[in-house]
């Protein structure tokens, strides 16, 4: 018998079909907003999540500096200049709030010390909300480098409240310990830790490899070279991850949601979707592929980025957006049908994009790195 409905049903299918089409079709239109500059060489931007609006930007050299809104304080909210070796791929890499921060005023930061190694470390905020304690830092975990380079340099708060950070492979090229890919170091992994369950930090019991007995329980992700910036979707909780890399392809990586962690993105026996070292025959199917790689007759250098959930820029909702450090372009990569990732062409900066961020309302700020006229910019609607 023939289904009165099937018109109805038709026409639904077909309406969504074609919005769906539609949306990932139109190419969102955006530009940039000055907000600030004159700054030296600004490595990350955040906000620390208590409601003041404020952004907390750090310098490479070893300053945090509060952009309030309107201008930059003129006092840092903390200056670690003495602790940290700088520059090129070391300094003051990041800073990070606890996400109770309104209650327990911690914050964590990532440096390079002077001996060159990575130092995870947490301050506290002092009675004046603008500025920090400089005497209450407290070391969370020092890695040693065997390089200049690579090292990483994000911290993140996953939406399990745990302590997420990104460590490169240690530097030189090609790395040449296979510290990747070797589950007996931290380097060339993503770790996750529990700042709040031990001292300095505890092992969350559902860490991937805390049951393997040749393996750092710290461990999350495994097989990347410079994971130098990396974030979660604020409304699914899925990882984006810039991973940078070697001659010729820089990549994203994704971990969905739930994930139980354990994943091999693949360096170095991979670049990309390449084989490196080896040449040939590099996967065997355990290796987690990116979702986004272009080669470097684009650029030098991925930037990674966060995906768009602020509210002022209908058009660009739940595109993840990422940049270039040498060609400036910024890219909107959205899942398409079959979930497969698509990547767009936004806008050319022109700049030298060393790092984005968020403000409490989810709306995206970018950084260019100059030793004098850094500067950040916020991302708006085109006209």
């Amino acid at each position: 018998m023939k289904n009165k409905n099937t018109p109805f049903i038709f026409l639904s299918c077909f309406f969504l079909i074609l919005c769906s089409c539609t949306a990932l079709c139109i190419t969102p239109s955006i530009d940039t907003e000055f907000v600030t500059g004159g700054l030296s060489n600004p490595t990350s931007i955040t906000h620390a999540g208590d409601g003041s609006g404020r952004l907390f930007i750090t310098l490479q050299e070893g300053k945090i500096l509060i952009y309030d809104g309107t201008n930059i304080l003129s006092q840092p909210f903390l200056d670690i200049t003495s602790l940290v070796s700088c520059c090129d791929e070391r300094g003051l890499l990041c800073i990070v709030f606890h996400p109770d921060y309104s209650n327990n005023g911690f914050f964590y930061i990532d440096y390079t010390d002077n001996n060159g190694d990575t130092v995870i470390a947490r301050y506290s905020v002092s009675s004046d909300a603008d500025v920090a304690d400089k005497d209450s830092a407290q070391t969370i975990i020092k890695i040693q480098q065997p390089f200049a380079n690579h090292n990483g340099g994000e911290l993140q708060f996953g939406p399990d409240g745990y302590l997420y950070i990104g460590m490169g492979d240690g530097g030189s090229s090609g790395d040449p310990n296979n510290n990747a890919q070797n589950l007996k170091s931290l380097l060339g992994k993503i770790l996750r830790i529990d700042i709040d369950g031990g001292t300095p930090y505890a092992i969350p019991p559902n860490n991937p490899f805390i049951k393997k007995t040749k393996a750092k329980k710290e461990i999350w992700a495994y097989g990347l070279r410079n994971p130098w910036r990396f974030s979660f979707d604020r409304l699914t909780g899925a990882l984006f991850i810039g991973d940078v890399g070697q001659n010729e392809w820089e990549e994203i990586d994704f971990e969905p949601a739930g994930s139980k962690g354990g994943k091999n993105y693949g360096w170095r026996r991979m670049e990309g979707k390449h084989c490196y070292n080896p040449e040939t025959n590099c996967n065997n199917g355990s290796l987690t592929l990116p979702i986004i790689e272009y080669s470097h007759s684009t650029g030098c250098s991925v930037t990674g980025g966060y995906r768009y959930r602020g509210t002022e820029i209908t058009a660009l909702y739940s595109y993840y957006l990422y940049s270039d450090y040498c060609s400036g372009i910024i890219w909107g990569a959205k899942k398409k049908n079959f979930g497969k990732w698509k990547s767009l062409k936004l806008l050319d900066t022109g700049q030298s994009v060393s790092t984005f961020g968020e403000d409490e309302n989810g709306e995206i700020y970018f950084a260019t790195y100059d030793s004098v006229n850094g500067a950040i910019y916020r991302i708006i609607a085109g006209k």
